[in-house]
């Protein structure tokens, strides 16, 4: 079932008739995790034991970890001697922390499983054999790394004091919830499930923001993000007849088409919870506008970022132990986010890019901080919008890794960014018979969205224009109209599904 269908739209407030018609907390809960069973079902059924099997695991474990950390009456117990009440409270904590590692690696071992294990066999299997079939095929479910990040965040939390939840419908409608099943953002249960103690039905005002959530997010996604997938589709699928013209056109048009497409799912994802008098995170707050790479990552997969820093970076030492040693926890951290995102080489280095960039970007503030003149030639107008082109050049030149992971064409692309000429009939078939569109007035098309997001983030973040609910009202059914009439035929699949 796609985001982006009539269907979609009928089940959705099929469900929420359903929904909001039930008084109890609880036959609510139910109402969500059959709805998400159902929903996942037109998806991959066939994962549905896997996953809830898997929920139960580590429900089962949450409670395991969240048992009284002072085992026994002995606390209330005089003839306990403070010595032998250390020494249980100890013994009790190295248990729980054994669980603990059992379940976060239990978590890891099923994402590897799925992710990385097929590649590998088919590696292996084609360099001994020298033949392209693979000997080994398995397809990951669907969210299987949103699923795992949440469950790991979930087992930690309740480590670290938070509450293990006794109700496994609770959790298990947390986990599947289809509106983040599948492309997150990543949610913490704590904060999910306590908005269910203050559940009501949305205001107004609350429902025009999540149905012009889902609009927008639509547009986002059907009408822009598909239209540039379509450009970009062809550039790299035939990297080696195009130029260095349609190269660079088509990096930028990824990172467009990448940005569009994530944070339209997110935002139809954020706009059907409302609806259901919930609320999940933001995932993006305009990232192509921010001036250094850390900032970027506070304002990029924001959801992803804040699992980084507080499941890896911290425990790592963060940057507590010094510039060095934070400047290599970066790069180990932003390496494992590469790992996370698939098995290829290509997002090895694009993490490692990335964690460079920010160990780079550490090691110039610390220097900044010691030197008056740098530091106020980088708050200058001139120093910041070097920063922000040194940025997002570095980020935009990433993606190539991102969209290529084969190492054999990522490379020849960036080998290949300036001075290649390209075929004359690959630009014929590209720019008149598929675009109908010059590769000048292509480029003008991908300026002139970058400015129109521009534009919004200034009037959003510099001016704080809002639209008010009667104006979004007007403008959703534009927005759907829009879609419904000009996205491109046979839509393109989420780009994080395969993530």
């Amino acid at each position: 079932m796609n985001f982006i269908s009539i269907l979609y739209g009928a089940f959705l407030f099929f469900v929420l008739g359903i929904y909001w018609y039930l008084p109890q907390q609880k036959l609510k809960l139910w109402i969500l995790l059959v709805s998400s069973i159902a929903f996942y079902n037109t998806l991959q059924g066939g994962y549905i034991p896997l996953l809830l099997g898997l929920i139960f695991i580590n429900y089962r474990i949450g409670l395991e970890l969240g048992a009284n950390t002072s085992p026994g009456e002995h606390t209330l117990d005089w003839r306990i001697t403070n010595e032998q009440w250390q020494f249980a409270q100890s013994d009790w904590n190295s248990r729980r922390l054994k669980v603990l590692w059992v379940g976060i690696a239990l978590n890891v071992v099923l994402l590897v499983a799925f992710k990385y294990l097929p590649p590998l066999f088919s590696f292996f299997h084609q360099s001994t054999t020298n033949s392209g079939n693979g000997a080994f095929k398995l397809i990951a479910p669907l969210g299987i790394s949103f699923f795992t990040f949440e469950c790991i965040a979930y087992l930690v939390d309740v480590y670290r004091g938070a509450p293990a939840t006794a109700n496994f419908i609770d959790f298990a409608a947390y986990k599947l919830f289809f509106t983040k099943l599948i492309s997150g953002p990543i949610t913490r249960f704590h904060s999910f499930s306590s908005q269910f103690n203050s559940l009501e039905f949305p205001a107004v005002d609350a429902v025009v923001d999540g149905l012009w959530l889902i609009a927008r997010g639509a547009v986002k996604k059907a009408l822009l993000a598909d239209h540039l997938g379509v450009f970009v589709d062809l550039c790299f699928a035939n990297v080696q007849r195009a130029g260095s013209g349609d190269l660079l056109l088509a990096t930028f048009a990824y990172g467009l088409q990448l940005y569009l497409d994530f944070s339209g799912y997110v935002d139809i994802a954020r706009g059907s919870t409302l609806l259901f008098g919930l609320t999940l995170p933001e995932n993006f707050d305009s990232p192509y506008f921010s001036t250094n790479i850390a900032d970027f990552w506070r304002r990029w997969h924001i959801t992803l970022g804040d699992w980084l820093r507080n499941y890896l970076y911290f425990p790592l030492g963060g940057s507590r132990k010094g510039l060095y040693r934070t400047c290599a926890n970066l790069i180990i951290v932003m390496l494992i986010a590469g790992i996370w995102h698939g098995a290829a080489l290509g997002f090895v280095v694009w993490g490692i890019l990335h964690g460079l960039a920010l160990a780079i970007h550490r090691l110039v503030d610390s220097l900044s901080n010691r030197m008056e003149t740098l530091e106020l030639f980088w708050q200058s107008t001139i120093g910041t919008i070097l920063a922000w082109m040194l940025t997002q050049s570095m980020v935009f030149w990433s993606w190539i890794w991102f969209r290529l992971p084969n190492l054999q064409d990522s490379s020849f692309v960036v080998s290949h960014l300036f001075g290649h000429t390209g075929d004359a009939q690959f630009s014929q078939k590209v720019y008149v018979e598929v675009l109908n569109m010059s590769q000048g007035q292509v480029a003008v098309s991908l300026i002139a969205l970058f400015l129109f997001m521009a534009v919004v983030f200034a009037l959003k973040r510099v001016l704080k224009v809002q639209f008010n609910w009667p104006v979004k009202l007007l403008f959703v059914p534009l927005c759907l109209f829009s879609v419904w009439i000009l996205a491109p035929e046979g839509a393109l699949p989420y780009i994080y599904f395969d993530f």
